[in-house]
């Protein structure tokens, strides 16, 4: 029986909604996870990086869990794997480590279980397991991705892959679930709410396709999600006051949050850490920086 070849694996970060574009836009961002894989004899996990004891756990492992799941499913033996991974990305912090680990199952499962699926098959997979598009689609696309669901299907459109644009990332120091974030959201919204963010979706999107950073502080704004969650995003009311002002072009809560994405057009981003760390009154608030990314890559080796 043929052994199947290795399969190396860089997945990006995601930070979806941007403020209206609740459940339909996501932003990828150049903080990966890496996974090199190859068959063994018992699944194995070697992990390093960012919270790399949970990367490294055999138990409630979503990467393998989606690995197994669908192999069974699909009648094909889960082959027990051996993973070494880097990561990254925040968990559990809305930054899309949730997609980017259901991706990479579904990927181990196309290779390894010689399932011959497409690239449109493999989103669709994860989309469907995650609940809803939008990160999936900007981690296995890259740039600025707005998805949607029809008719079980997810139909995409990317722009914004070379921007210049800076991000950063403010994080606090605890983690937020996306079902308890979810749960704070009323079951409807006003008429004038609903405008105003597709209003601001469509700008937003403008923006992205045409490099119109002077849209984004009005873009970015939302009346559909955000404000129900900054009991539980302490973080977001106190740095929203910054939007607009120099060299800040825009704010919005990442994904379901607690972290906050802050996109700027200086040269050099880091200058920014003393005014967000006072907005933020925290003088040890975490700050990454990054850039938008490519989608997800995928290589036989």
């Amino acid at each position: 029986m043929t052994v199947p070849a290795k399969l190396h694996l860089r997945l990006p970060a995601t930070s979806a909604n941007l403020g209206p574009g609740f459940d339909a836009l996501g932003l990828a961002m150049a903080l990966y996870l890496t996974i090199d894989a190859e068959p063994s004899e018992a699944f194995r996990i070697e992990a390093t990086g960012r919270n790399a004891d949970l990367c490294a756990s055999l138990e409630n492992n979503l990467i393998l869990t989606t690995y197994t799941h669908i192999l069974t499913t699909n009648n094909q033996p889960a082959t027990p794997l051996f993973l070494e991974i880097h990561n990254e990305i925040p968990l559990g912090m809305g930054c899309g480590s949730s997609a980017a680990a259901l991706l990479a199952g579904v990927f181990l499962a196309n290779h390894f279980g010689n399932l011959n699926w497409t690239g449109q098959k493999i989103l669709e997979e994860a989309a469907h397991r995650e609940g809803h598009p939008d990160n999936v689609a900007a981690c296995y696309h890259g740039g600025m991705t707005a998805s949607a669901m029809s008719s079980g299907s997810v139909i995409t459109a990317t722009c914004g892959e070379d921007l210049t644009w800076s991000l950063l990332l403010a994080l606090p120091s605890a983690s937020l679930a996306t079902e308890k974030a979810r749960a704070l959201l009323p079951p409807t919204y006003s008429r004038a709410d609903a405008v105003a963010n597709i209003q601001n979706t469509a700008l937003l999107v403008s923006a992205f396709a045409q490099n119109r950073g002077d849209l984004l502080r009005t873009a970015m704004q939302d009346r559909i999600h955000q404000p129900y969650r900054m009991e539980a995003c302490p973080l977001l009311p106190r740095l929203l006051t910054l939007s607009g002002s120099p060299g800040i072009l825009g704010i919005a809560l990442s994904g379901a949050g607690p972290s906050v994405l802050i996109i700027t057009d200086e040269s050099d981003p880091s200058i920014l850490f003393p005014r967000i760390r006072q907005a933020a009154e925290d003088p040890t608030l975490e700050i990454l920086q990054t850039t938008i990314s490519t989608g997800a890559a995928c290589l036989i080796q």
